[in-house]
Order: structure tokens, then sequence, then C-alpha cells
């Protein structure tokens, strides 16, 4: 089943059930999408015991005479924790050129959390026109795009080209700083589409998050969902040999290593580390790489 079609009949197995798509949460009210209409439901007593309903999630919905319940939530492909959401597909890593400043470290440890998911990673930088020609943050993106990465870049009142045709179908994740100008880009690809816009915050260099719930909002064809969630990163639950096993710059060198167990840091005979020194990975990923499994070691041991 195409995760972005309407949920079809085959779920049902009584005429008051049918299957839907939460799009919104807000408090204990679950706003589900059916084929038959949009519904406010709560979840019924046996899923309080259990799984919390997350947005993206697909679940099996009862119509009874004054309210609408939620009595099964199906299988998830995968989940986050922060943003709390499920079945995504896609994550749109949005960073301006310049105000706030372009950062390769903070990209990266957008990609790491996403990739962790097995969640694909989209890039889109944006203000663009801040910048001359000359700049290494062109250099910057060449680099993503060698590594396999998808980048779309804008400017001032213009939309990345190609851009709408990634969102069809798919359930995307919005992700970056305040004041990247997330909001004005999806408002650029769809005058229709209105997520709240607030201006850069001058004296703090930075804007003011203005996302109050999470939510699915329907666009060129998919999904789209913006919260504040990965402004706060977290990187202790991950396991670091997970991680490198996730990175997609690193795949293809992963089980080359004389080591089941090799974390690509200081072990002998890493097929990781011969890449790197054969200018075959980016070197300033892997050092980003090296970071955040320091930092997660060092997490570990306080425990």
């Amino acid at each position: 089943m195409n995760r972005m079609a309407l949920p079809i009949a085959s779920h049902c197995t009584i005429t008051d059930m049918e299957t839907g798509r939460i799009i919104r949460i807000i408090s204990n009210q679950y706003e589900v999408l059916c084929e038959s209409g949009a519904y406010s439901c709560v979840a019924m007593g046996k899923l309080r015991k259990g799984t919390t309903p997350l947005v993206g999630d697909l679940v099996a919905v009862e119509h009874f005479a004054k309210q609408s319940g939620i009595q099964k939530i199906y299988p998830r492909h995968n989940e986050l924790r922060r943003p709390a959401i499920a079945n995504v597909d896609q994550a749109i890593i949005v960073m301006s050129a310049k105000e706030p400043q372009f950062s390769s470290a903070l990209i990266d440890r957008f990609l790491f959390q996403i990739v962790y998911h097995e969640i694909e990673p989209i890039l889109c930088i944006t203000k663009m026109d801040l910048i001359n020609e000359q700049d290494e943050i062109h250099a910057q993106i060449q680099m993503y795009q060698e590594s396999g990465y998808r980048v779309y870049t804008s400017g001032k009142g213009e939309a990345p080209k190609g851009f709408a045709d990634v969102l069809k179908d798919k359930i995307s994740v919005l992700c970056g700083q305040s004041g990247v100008g997330k909001s004005s880009l999806f408002n650029k690809l769809d005058p229709s589409f209105h997520l709240q816009t607030q201006q850069i915050s001058k004296a703090l260099g930075r804007g003011k998050h203005t996302t109050r719930h999470c939510e699915l909002h329907a666009i060129q064809g998919g999904w789209l969902a913006d919260t504040p969630g990965f402004s706060s990163m977290d990187f202790t639950y991950m396991e670091p040999l997970t991680l490198a096993q996730r990175i997609p710059d690193f795949k293809k060198y992963i089980n080359q290593c004389k080591f089941r167990d090799c974390m690509h840091i200081s072990e002998p005979n890493c097929a990781l580390r011969e890449a790197l020194a054969n200018n075959l990975i980016n070197a300033q990923r892997y050092a980003h790489y090296c970071e955040i499994v320091s930092m997660i070691q060092a997490q570990k041991r306080k425990y």
C-alpha cells in the first residue's frame, strides 16, 4: 500500500470502522484523515495503556453516535522521538547561507539524527542571494553533492527548481534552525500553504520558533510536518556502530574493516580510515562523526 494514499477498505472489519492517518495532535485530541472525511478522535481505553498514537500513524477508527475513537495503531516503519512523529519518508534540512550563518557541523548533526532512523535526508540551502560566486559555501554544497546527498538551493523570491517533485507522495519532516527561512521557502513553493512566519530577531541573530504543535500539512501532493523538536540535539540514545553503518558516505567501507565491532576511530586495519586517507570520504563529515561518538561515549560514562 502506498503510504501517502488515503487508507483503503481492506483494513476494515466492520461497517463503522475505517483506516485513517493522524495528521494533527492537540492535547488528547487526534485529527484523523479517512477516505470519508476528517474526524476529531479520542484514544480508546486499550490504547491508553499501550502505544501512544503519533502524528503520521495509520490507525483504525471506529465511529460512534457522538464521537470517533482510535481502536488500533498499525505497525510503523519508523518513528522519531523529537519531533514525535511516525512513518517519515524523508527529512528536509533547511540551512541558510547567511543570517544565521551556514554551518556544515550543524547540517551533519541533523544528518546523523535522520539517517540513524533510516530516513532519507534532503538538503535545502536558502538565502543564496546573500553570498557571491566566490563564497566557500559553494564548495561545501558541492562536497555534499559529491557524497551522494540531494541538495537544493534558493534565493530571495524563488523556490528551488524541481523541489515540488520531492514532496509528492511523501511524508516529510522539516528541520533547521529558526530564522533560516523554512516557512518562507514553502510559502513560495505554494502560495496557499501557510506556516506561521516571523522576522529574524536581530538582537539574537536568530529567529523565534513559532510552531506550537505537531501537524501534517498537505502540500504538493505530499505531507509536511513542521515541529520544534529538531532544535534540540540528543545523541545519547544512539549506538556508535549503528550510526556509522547508516551514514550514506560510510556504508560501502563499513564491512571491509578487520574487526566487526570497529568504530572507525583508532582501530587497526579500518577500511573507513583507509578511505579517508585516500580522500574517498569527506574528511569534514568524518571529523563530525568522531565528535558525536566522543559525545556519546562521554555521556554513557556518566551513567
